[in-house]
């Protein structure tokens, strides 16, 4: 929900208003065409203010950052020293849900794609300031309502000069250059050596940030000043610093949340302005897509870091890890922080080849699949040939595991992007589409121990279902149910009834920001990578539960329409069973597919039937409803 302006200035928690990052952050990748487009992110720029900052990736070309106190016409570029750039065909319009592109090919060029991060002014966020330089000490009012944590000031007039940072873990007495390599420069008269304060920050004499007639634009990133969430009181922005250690096991970084963004650079030594973002990807264990502030270089990848529950871990043993060499970094919480009230904002079925651009610009060869949401974790499968069950998560990239199998981890053709699954098959194939938010669905990725442990999640609830599968070994999908209980399990790949054991869960159920795992190597094998999908139940979204069969039809209460219905019986065998709204949930007969094997769809059963606030399970031969039977659902509307 987008403030006023005046509301904005009395503050989230003052103006009885709740701000998520989601309000005031977005990275957004598209293709460009050459034409105008409009970029819609729900962000409000039109009415709040704000910077957008952008980049090609499939090619060499500029960064080019514009911001509404400017306007329009202006434009700067991180990776040199010049100063405005009059433009027209660059952004041409700031708007209250994102932004419009012109024609030119830094930000638009046909057959180029591009990511662009949004910032919105918002107290305990960010801030854009425009001033003019006098070369005597002095003070910058700012309407941040926090102590910024990094500050970045460039010369826009004449012939520009370079962009000078003031970071908090640096201190006033140091400034560093976004345009260059170079490590820190140690200087009284960036930032006359005092503090920025929740009002203002200093300049001294410096002509980088204060010379004499020139003007200059400075954006203010806030720190670990809360303001946000429905308490008001979260964080979504930090500002500091780590030492490296020269190893693929590096240094671990506790932010209390999980990035979607971040801005690297060695500080005590030379180095890149390292940009990431989970829209490309942040890839658990593996290569990340990487951008840099200084260069107009295009995307690469390179091992950089791996996102956590809770912060991140550097993965390499190279830069941004040099051993000794001190870092500093700017991290933005991952959204979503709202929780949903509707399914269709984080679900959604598919069948139909959907034919649009993908993040590589092409569509030849590939069904492309959009959703109304950035897509987290997708189950793709082919409905009337015998085929596996394709899991693929955006935290572990091109990565896949069978759902049908016990075999490790492989790679896979899905690209990601901000709303776009792209798989590259052209025939019957679909797949369920989910998102992570509080309230109803998580990913975890950890490496296991051997020992018991707990496993942190950003669930926010005590999840109802968790379902764990190793990723570099071979090994049984274990699956958590509250209503068996934290002595039982089952797996997600076989039809058997449930087991008991102390070792899987430890004995322990969840809770709302941890699950327990044992010794058991479906779950904890030591040095084994896994990844967990964890489920609750939220109002008008999704249902967990159980029934018992009686032979003839049961009724189970959801409180809304189910689109998605899954269906696993735990006191015998029987296949884990998905129909959905795509593929038919009618009156008559709803095809339905088996997680845990290879099988065409089964399209000659009516095996169930659903209400606008229910549904219901006949008895029919794919074992949905013996009498006496005891069964776990999940539905999701």
């Amino acid at each position: 929900m987008p403030f006023s302006s005046k509301l904005l200035q009395m503050g989230a928690a003052g103006a009885g208003e709740k701000l998520y990052v989601e309000d005031v952050f977005s990275t957004y990748l598209y293709s460009g065409n050459s034409g105008t487009q409009t970029i819609t992110n729900n962000i409000d720029l039109s009415t709040e203010g704000g910077l957008v900052w952008g980049k090609m990736r499939n090619s060499t070309g500029n960064n080019f950052l514009q911001d509404t106190v400017r306007g329009t016409g202006q434009s700067l570029t991180t990776n040199n020293t010049d100063g405005n750039i009059s433009v027209s065909q660059y952004i041409t319009a700031f708007n209250n849900n994102g932004f419009t592109l012109g024609t030119n090919i830094t930000v638009n060029g046909s057959t180029y794609t591009y990511t662009s991060w949004t910032f919105r002014k918002a107290k305990k966020f960010f801030d854009v300031v425009t001033y003019t330089g006098n070369q005597t000490n002095r003070t910058i009012s700012h309407n941040l309502g926090s102590v910024p944590g990094f500050i970045i000031t460039k010369q826009y007039s004449g012939t520009g000069g370079d962009w000078c940072c003031y970071h908090r873990s640096l201190g006033a007495s140091k400034g560093i250059f976004l345009n260059a390599t170079d490590a820190e420069s140690s200087s009284s008269t960036f930032w006359n050596a005092t503090s920025p304060t929740s009002t203002e920050f200093s300049l001294g004499t410096a002509t980088d940030t204060n010379k004499t007639g020139e003007t200059y634009v400075a954006y203010l990133f806030a720190h670990d000043a809360g303001g946000f969430g429905d308490a008001g009181s979260d964080s979504i922005i930090k500002c500091g610093s780590y030492t490296g250690n020269g190893s693929s096991s590096g240094p671990t970084i506790d932010l209390g949340w999980e990035p979607q963004w971040l801005l690297i650079k060695a500080a005590s030594d030379t180095g890149n302005w390292y940009i990431l973002d989970n829209m490309r990807g942040i890839i658990v264990g593996s290569a990340d897509p990487r951008l840099f502030a200084n260069t107009s270089a295009a995307e690469d990848l390179s091992t950089i870091c791996s996102p956590l529950a809770t912060g991140f871990q550097l993965d390499t043993a190279g830069a941004p890890n040099a051993n000794g060499v001190t870092h500093i970094y700017i991290a933005i919480r991952r959204g979503p922080m709202k929780t949903p009230t509707t399914g269709t904002s984080v679900f959604a079925p598919y069948v139909t080849n959907t034919v649009a651009a993908s993040s590589s610009g092409s569509t030849s060869g590939s069904a492309l699949y959009r959703s109304d949401f950035v897509t987290d974790f997708v189950i793709q499968t082919r409905k009337a040939s015998i085929t596996d069950r394709y899991a693929v998560s955006r935290l572990t990239g091109n990565q896949y595991l069978l759902t049908n199998s016990t075999d490790a981890e492989a790679t896979s053709v899905v690209p990601w992007d901000s709303n776009i699954a792209a798989l590259n098959f052209t025939t019957d194939y679909g797949q369920w589409m989910f998102r992570r938010a509080p309230g109803f669905f998580d990913v975890v990725c950890y490496t296991g121990t051997g020992a018991n442990r707990t496993v942190t999640h950003n669930l926010g609830v005590v999840p109802e279902l968790i379902i764990v599968r190793s990723r570099s070994t071979g090994k049984n999908w274990g699956v958590y149910a509250a209503s068996l209980g934290n002595g039982s399990f089952l797996n997600l790949n076989t039809t058997s009834a449930s087991g008991s054991t102390t070792t899987l869960w430890n004995s322990t159920s969840p809770t709302s920001s941890v699950f327990t795992v044992g010794t058991a190597l479906t779950t904890n094998e030591n040095t084994t990578t896994y990844i967990a999908y964890l489920f609750a139940s939220l109002s008008g979204v999704s249902k967990i539960g159980t029934y018992t069969g009686n032979g003839s039809s049961v009724t189970v209460t959801t409180d809304f329409q189910p689109r998605f219905i899954l269906v696993k019986r735990t006191d015998s065998t029987g296949d884990w069973i998905v129909s959905d709204s795509a593929r038919g949930l009618v009156a008559g007969n709803d095809p339905y597919l088996e997680l845990n094997t290879t099988d065409a769809e089964v399209t000659n059963e009516d095996w169930v039937d659903i209400t606008s606030t229910s549904f219901t399970v006949n008895q029919t031969t794919n074992n949905a409803n013996v009498n006496t039977a005891t069964y776990i659902y999940l539905a999701i509307a």
